[in-house]
């Protein structure tokens, strides 16, 4: 197997816990806030309407600046970006909990998500820099993605606690001293970065409307279900959004040094991955909001409750991230552990669906939910290893991030087409068995879709090839002239 280059480090054991746990922060906070909301409501005075914003305005960012943040890890220094993500995600959750108003906590929220789009992309660039492609990566993904793939469920009980116990200020003052703590470990874990590129390469055009791009992109299709797709919020954005991006490939195949180079989709691995994880997070990441539908509007759940419902999910999911990826990998290859994954993924959401009734309990779900998080646990690293995969050192950062960008934008996508198919001919005064029939039907979509996805990661995914350096300057004038 191929070795990307990567530096022998001291304490490999707390760098990837440092690393980890800035991916499960960026994770947790997805899902925290969710609980919270109709306290955050009445105490701030949000309308009805209004008070999506403070999720979405974390979403809508976090997604948009991705690219931006991956470049700057290449350009600028992970770890530069990680302790500025970190350092903004810290003050701005200290904003959060502070805030007085509405319009206080929607910006504290989008700064946040600012910060988190500076962290994700610099942990995984920090990870396949400091860990060799091989065995001692996959262990580092895995213990990664665990930490990302338990923080939605961690979240949405950890919300839900805070709320009843301490207020809702505590959602997002939790992640304070948590931040200081982090701060303080990474210069002394993490190593020096070189020095930064500086202006001269880096591609200010194509990352102004790349991020304006995918930021419209984002917000078009978190805002497109609730405002409507024949409005300039929803499908307007969306159109805006993709002309942009069609615009930016068009300037990265003309500038000398490009924020995405292009030569990167050249690589099978790095295309299998942005599209497996736009499927993967299409459909999976929308099952936390069709279960949570079922547990509260079906079952009478309470939001604490419901909370404690996902904490298998999070525990097998975990055990299957942490223990079992890396021994498929290692046996068995990036393919074979993927299709594996996926397919497993597809199998849990038929029988989630199978397990709803309207007379139903939890126990006849929790067969489905076992199998959901033990799949997903083993379908996310692998991505993002095979993304990893074949990429030269400088070019690490931007190729997570476009991996990440797929995963926010797969995200969306899916949650407005599965609420759409759950909801279809279902009225607002509907009883519970039209409801639990929406539910089921955006089910089988979603499995269907999944296997569609296993699929294209066995077309795609190839073995590792010898990863492309970036040409310098000099070479690339060269090449030019």
């Amino acid at each position: 197997m191929n070795e990307t280059a990567a530096r022998s480090v001291p304490r490999p054991g707390l760098i990837l816990a440092l690393l980890a746990f800035g991916q499960f922060m960026t994770a947790i906070d997805f899902d925290i806030v969710f609980v919270a909301l109709p306290e955050i409501g009445r105490q701030l005075d949000f309308s009805e309407q209004s008070l999506q914003a403070v999720v979405s305005a974390y979403t809508v960012v976090f997604g948009g600046f991705l690219l931006l943040g991956g470049r700057a890890a290449d350009r600028l220094g992970a770890r530069r970006m990680f302790a500025l993500g970190l350092l903004l995600f810290g003050a701005s959750s200290l904003a959060a909990g502070l805030a007085v108003n509405p319009a206080m906590l929607v910006i504290s929220r989008a700064v946040q998500g600012f910060g988190a789009a500076l962290l994700t992309p610099s942990t995984l660039k920090l990870i396949t820099t400091s860990f060799a492609e091989g065995p001692s990566r996959n262990k580092a993904m895995a213990i990664w993605g665990a930490a990302g793939a338990s923080g939605a469920a961690v979240g949405a009980l950890g919300g839900g606690v805070l709320t009843s116990l301490l207020g809702w200020e505590w959602v997002f003052f939790v992640n304070v001293p948590l931040v200081v703590l982090a701060l303080a470990a990474t210069p002394w874990l993490l190593s020096a970065d070189a020095s930064p590129a500086g202006a001269s390469g880096f591609d200010l055009p194509g990352a102004l409307v790349a991020t304006a791009g995918a930021t419209l992109v984002v917000f078009g299709l978190v805002s497109g279900p609730d405002t409507g797709w024949f409005t300039l919020q929803g499908g307007g954005a969306v159109l805006v959004g993709a002309v942009l991006l069609g615009l930016f490939l068009l300037i990265e195949s003309r500038t000398r040094d490009p924020l995405v180079p292009l030569r990167l989709f050249a690589n099978r691995n790095v295309v299998a991955a942005i599209a497996v994880i736009f499927v993967f997070m299409g459909t999976v990441g929308t099952q936390y909001y069709l279960f949570t539908t079922y547990l509260q509007t079906v079952l009478g759940y309470t939001p604490l409750q419901a909370g404690f419902a996902f904490l298998p999910l999070s525990l097998f999911s975990m055990t299957a991230s942490a223990k079992v990826v890396p021994f498929m990998l290692n046996r068995f290859g990036i393919r074979t552990t993927l299709a594996t994954g996926m397919i497993g993924v597809a199998a849990s959401m038929v029988a989630l669906a199978l397990g709803m009734s309207t007379t139903g309990t939890y126990w006849a779900v929790l067969p489905g939910v076992v199998l959901w998080g033990l799949f997903a646990g083993l379908s996310f690293p692998p991505i993002f290893v095979a993304v990893s995969t074949g990429v030269a050192p400088e070019q690490q950062g931007v190729a997570s991030a476009l991996a990440s960008t797929s995963q926010y934008i797969g995200s969306a996508v899916g949650l407005a087409a599965l609420v759409a198919v759950a909801t279809a001919g279902v009225a607002p005064e509907a009883g519970a068995a039209e409801v639990v029939g929406g539910l089921q039907l955006a089910g089988w979509a979603a499995a269907a879709v999944t296997l569609l996805g296993a699929v294209i990661g066995v077309l795609i995914l190839r073995k590792p090839s010898a990863p492309v350096p970036e040409p310098s300057a000099n070479e690339q004038v060269a090449a030019e002239s």
